[in-house]
């Protein structure tokens, strides 16, 4: 076989499966599918040793994160000055399942303050919420505080596999951020846990304050073992660069980040990013929002068509300090995430990949034996909805309008946000990731009450609750429990499990108590988007699976490039560079999906138009044949794509063309938002402008 073949081979995919024999879990799904049918659950949603269906529903009040206190200002470059936050990552208990069952150990941001201090009470997962102002500068110092009582390092709450390419702490400082080799198959990492603060949406962020996976941390305990490295391999780089720009030192177990905060007025969230971890780092809680207002796209910029005047948009927010999960405020902020759970209240996540699929150390076995991590699972699903850290909350509304900001918060699951099933609401869509649409969208009228989210993604609703009777209505999820490829709930894939996933939040509506004086969406003008300048060059990237040797089913997620006669070839994540536009470069990224999934594409440090998709030419099971061949009419973006966006949707099959100006010179990376894929190979850096003079590896 010559190496074009080979590049073939190692490119082709597989239609998602799990096989009944040997599966982990308190329940069991098999999914069956031929003849373009829809996938179809047989069993109950795997998960932990708690039932879903024996939790009660819509018996907590929705939390509303409170506003994150600030520790002051400090002046900065160009006469301005910057907000001053220190925030830290801490384990707690927190009551996620309803009053009288257990609370859960979870991880949490909040802000740094004396021990048994207010302050510590306000650790919590989802954390406080950011306020942040365009052109005001935002200054944070992230701790990794994972430590105990007697500051020895805490363990991690949740399964890591130490084969993957990972951060490797400990490898040493040669090993560090890699994937190690062994010569028997090892148990899960128990040592110290690497943090590094990722704010997710930032535009013309320097990359030392990006959040880079391999400039990780681990947390300033008394017990970190000698071999072990502390930091990431790029994290002594960016601590002497941030001390250039910023004049700021970098303590042990920390890093300080700078934010311009120049970009549209749009909702961002933070989370941690850590090199090969980011899934069971995110999935023990540590996650909040960041909503950067004003400017000349803010809310200010909205304009009554009626008057021409000022628009009133839905308001206001939390209060800074506020907690009350009932305060009045009519601007929400929504985490919705899926997690499984034990009996006595734990975070349940796969700790083999017998859970995916059936593999076990017997057969096929596992590394160093075959290429299959022991385990690393390639998707997770939870068998329970999350809204705001709770399960399944209810939030009390009147009949008027409220602004609701949604974010996916989810592992692997695709959301579509189903309305329908609220009498008389009337839902409009006003913005996505980087910020207003280029005009508003009536999901009601046109789109039957449903919004699709892919993880990662963002979504500025108003949702007018002014016709809807006096009651108790529950917000829906039509979209599948399995991989999404696409497509129509009912049709192409069964939609979620109506008594547990496929609920999202019950809104208890009560009459107004006063005049709403917000603008009606339908006359709502939203501020201009600006196009981007014309492209520079095309880049032709592709998604792919890399199926194992060993055993029928993925070994890793991959992302490569097209070579010149269209054949996918893969890159791992630590290979160089091969994306390296010119700073103030625009340029066209063409996402060749050669996978049966559809993957949110995530790319730090811009904002991008998405310009079409495109068919590629397919096999029977519709995945994408090399070489790619685009066929067909070009497919303009969803309604709710206008405007600038930092994730899409790369529909199987499909090439999707996506159009960004790269104005800040660094080291980032583009990725896969599916969690467990990006820690399984589907990252790659990219790199704006000349190598850096001192940087790792250049």
């Amino acid at each position: 076989m010559d190496e074009r073949d080979d590049r073939i081979r190692l490119s082709l995919t597989r239609r998602t499966f799990i096989r009944a024999a040997g599966a982990a879990g308190a329940g069991f799904v098999l999914y069956t599918h031929g003849g373009g049918a829809p996938r179809r659950a047989v069993a109950a949603i795997p998960g932990g040793t708690l039932d879903p269906t024996a939790l009660p529903k819509f018996v907590t009040p929705m939390l509303v994160p409170p506003v994150m206190p600030r520790t002051g200002t400090v002046p900065v470059a160009g006469g301005r000055a910057a907000d001053c936050y220190e925030i830290s990552v801490r384990q707690l208990r927190q009551q996620v399942l309803p009053a009288g069952w257990p609370r859960t150990t979870v991880w949490g941001y909040g802000p740094v303050g004396p021990p048994g201090g207010k302050d510590r009470m306000m650790h919590h997962a989802p954390a406080a919420t950011i306020e942040a102002r365009w052109r005001r500068p935002v200054r944070i110092t992230w701790v990794n505080d994972l430590v105990d009582a007697e500051g020895g390092y805490l363990p991690h709450l949740l399964p890591v596999d130490p084969t993957l390419h990972w951060a490797n702490p400990p490898g040493g400082r040669t090993g560090r951020d890699s994937r190690p080799s062994f010569a028997t198959t090892p148990g899960r990492y128990t040592g110290p846990v690497p943090m590094v603060t990722h704010l997710h949406g930032a535009v013309g962020v320097g990359d030392e304050s990006d959040g880079y996976a391999q400039a990780w941390y681990l947390p300033a305990a008394r017990n970190i073992p000698g071999d072990h490295a502390r930091e990431g391999s790029w994290h002594a780089f960016f601590g002497r660069k941030a001390a250039n720009r910023f004049g700021v030192s970098w303590s042990r177990g920390s890093a300080t980040f700078q934010y311009p905060n120049d970009q549209r007025a749009a909702t961002l969230w933070y989370h941690d990013h850590s090199l090969g971890m980011t899934r069971v780092n995110l999935y023990a809680g540590p996650v909040g929002f960041f909503l950067l207002r004003g400017g000349p796209h803010g809310d200010q910029a909205v304009v009554d068509r009626r008057t021409g005047d000022e628009a009133v948009l839905p308001g206001p927010a939390s209060a800074p300090g506020g907690r009350s999960a009932n305060q009045a405020g009519h601007e929400l902020v929504l985490v919705i995430q899926d997690r499984a759970f034990n009996e006595d209240g734990s975070l349940f996540y796969p700790d083999t990949r017998e859970f995916f699929d059936g593999a076990t150390a017997d057969a096929p076995g596992f590394v160093p034996d075959t290429d299959l991590p022991p385990i690393w699972n390639p998707e997770f699903f939870g068998n329970t909805i999350l809204v705001n850290g709770n399960t399944w909350p209810f939030r009390h509304v009147e009949q008027r309008r409220y602004r609701l900001r949604f974010l996916n918060g989810c592992q692997s699951r695709f959301l579509v946000l189903d309305f329908s099933r609220i009498p008389g609401v009337e839902v409009w869509d006003i913005g996505n990731d980087g910020g207003f649409l280029a005009a508003p969208v009536n999901l009601t009228a046109e789109h039957g009450n449903r919004l699709l989210m892919a993880p990662a993604e963002r979504a500025d609703l108003v949702v007018d609750f002014t016709e809807v009777p006096v009651g108790r209505w529950v917000l829906g999820n039509v979209g599948p429990d399995e991989p999404f490829g696409g497509g129509e709930p009912g049709t192409d894939f069964e939609a979620a499990d109506p008594a547990t996933t496929g609920r999202l939040l019950q809104f208890r509506v009560s009459r107004a108590a006063g005049r709403d004086r917000s603008t009606p969406p339908r006359f709502l003008e939203l501020p201009r988007v600006t196009p981007l300048a014309r492209a520079a060059r095309t880049r032709r990237l592709a998604l792919m699976e890399m199926m194992s040797q060993s055993w029928d089913g993925p070994a890793q997620a991959m992302l490569g490039i097209l070579d010149a006669d269209g054949v996918p070839v893969h890159r791992m994540e630590g290979e160089q560079v091969t994306e390296n536009p010119d700073a103030g470069d625009t340029e066209i990224w063409e996402l060749h999906n050669f996978t049966a999934d559809a993957h949110p594409i995530h790319v730090h440090a811009v904002t991008f138009e998405v310009l079409n998709r495109q068919a590629l030419v397919v096999d029977a099971d519709g995945e994408a044949v090399p070489p790619s061949r685009p066929v067909g009419d070009v497919l303009a973006p969803h309604p709710w794509e206008s405007g600038l966006k930092d994730t899409v949707v790369a529909y199987p099959g499909q090439v999707t063309r996506i159009r960004a100006t790269f104005s800040q010179p660094g080291q980032f990376v583009w990725h896969c938002h599916i969690l467990e894929h990006e820690d399984n190979e589907m990252m790659r850096p990219y790199r704006v402008g000349p190598a850096q003079p001192g940087q790792p590896g250049g």
